[in-house]
């Protein structure tokens, strides 16, 4: 049985996969000679990424897909229901990349709050005293108030994280049922605690110092987050956006931005990926990543042999 990873795969999924007889590609075939490749090569599970997209023209044109797998969270580049409606597969890994995405929030509002991403670009030919001066103004992340807008498993992670550095948290989501959040502390110590999310995003971004977004590109391919929300945001709050492009206006966000009311944000992701526009990644005060949040060697090998799991799980060994 043949396994087409167009996205890549680690190499810990790979050798579970081919121990229990399966044929991994790890080829990357362009997207318009996606459908010729499967059928050639009697292609039965494809798993992708962010970067490939199977829509209702591949699934109609490839009878003998049985699964496709989505290494990661959102799976807004594949038809789901249509595909499931189809006899397909569709499986992701919600899981396995939690934790990554989770420590490059906290990453990014570290450094959104001392102004790190732009004092590494100007260290090496910039003035010391004045860049001293520039950089001097920075905040803390503990005392302040960080509300995560999509209490997935991504947002339980950095809720963790965010405590440890000690943050308020408060949640936004559409489940409202309290969620026990263990800390699991270094050195054996561990902690939990218990946060009840609300479904009053705008009460809640109206407080917040901090907000991380983590939730999916709307369908209608609106913004969650517009001029409307940044109007009652507190003057001064720093955002991240580790979701998906196109969670947030950028013209909206570029003129927060001018005018004070945002102080600073962090992306990973962007409307027009893989080529975000260039004053958003020129601008002082964004510091930008090219959608890395699950990609460290860690989430890698979790995802790889996740999907390993469940296509044997599905189809057996061979």
């Amino acid at each position: 049985m043949k396994v087409l990873a167009n996205d890549g795969i680690s190499q810990a999924g790979i050798d579970k996969l081919s121990a229990a007889g399966y044929t991994v590609i790890t080829d990357k075939v362009e997207q318009d000679k996606l459908i010729d490749y499967i059928n050639n090569e009697n292609v039965e599970v494809l798993l992708v990424r962010s970067a490939t997209t199977a829509r209702k023209d591949l699934i109609d044109a490839c009878p003998g897909l049985k699964l496709i797998g989505r290494g990661g969270v959102g799976m807004d580049n594949i038809d789901v229901q249509y595909a499931r409606d189809n006899g397909r597969h569709v499986r992701n890994t919600p899981a396995a990349s939690s934790q990554s995405v989770a420590e490059l929030v906290l990453g990014h509002m570290l450094a959104i709050s001392r102004s790190l991403h732009d004092s590494y670009k100007n260290m090496e030919n910039g003035d010391f005293k004045t860049l001293k001066k520039q950089y001097g103004k920075g905040c803390e992340l503990r005392g302040k108030k960080l509300a995560i807008v999509g209490f997935g498993r991504i947002g339980q992670s950095l809720a963790k994280y965010a405590l440890g550095c000690g943050m308020d948290v408060i949640a936004v989501d559409t489940y409202t049922d309290p969620v026990n959040v263990d800390l699991g502390l270094g050195n054996g110590i561990s902690a939990s605690t218990s946060i009840t999310p609300t479904s009053d995003m705008k009460r809640v971004i109206s407080e917040a110092d901090y907000i991380s977004l983590h939730i999916p590109k709307q369908a209608d391919g609106s913004a969650v987050i517009g001029n409307a929300e940044f109007a009652i945001m507190k003057d001064g709050v720093r955002i991240v956006n580790a979701a998906r492009g196109g969670v947030i206006d950028e013209d909206a966000l570029m003129q927060a931005l001018e005018s004070g009311k945002v102080a600073a944000v962090a992306l990973d992701v962007y409307e027009n990926e893989p080529n975000p526009r260039k004053d958003l990644l020129s601008h002082p005060l964004i510091a930008c990543t090219p959608h890395i949040g699950a990609a460290t060697t860690e989430a890698q090998d979790r995802i790889g042999t996740e999907l390993a799991d469940i296509i044997i799980d599905t189809f057996g060994e061979h």
